[in-house]
């Protein structure tokens, strides 16, 4: 059981990221969220931050994965529960990077 975990947790965390930072942009959009902190705008400030936050635990949940007391047994599992953990860090910052660079409220 560990194994599977070890091998979905960062396309899972992804995908929690994902939901929380377009989430994150409705509730700005939907809520008319505005005002500025250091000279930037508020919900740009905001992106940002959760584009940040979701690209540093990625970042953590990889180094986690390269750890040997936190490593699988199984050099297959190792291998791809790693693979999965960049590929995680990758699409983290190519999907979410657009919104929270980009994104304003129409």
């Amino acid at each position: 059981m560990k194994d599977i975990l070890r091998i979905l947790i960062a396309p899972l965390l992804w995908l929690a990221a994902f939901s929380a930072v377009y989430g994150l942009l409705g509730l700005i959009c939907g809520h008319g969220i505005g005002g500025t902190v250091l000279g930037l705008s508020l919900p740009r400030v905001l992106l940002i931050a959760a584009y940040g936050l979701a690209i540093l635990l990625q970042a953590a949940l990889l180094a986690a994965l390269y750890h040997p007391r936190l490593a699988a047994r199984s050099g297959f599992v190792r291998f791809v529960s790693r693979i999965t953990g960049w590929a995680g860090l990758v699409a983290a910052g190519y999907t979410l990077f657009p919104v929270a660079v980009t994104s304003s409220c129409l």
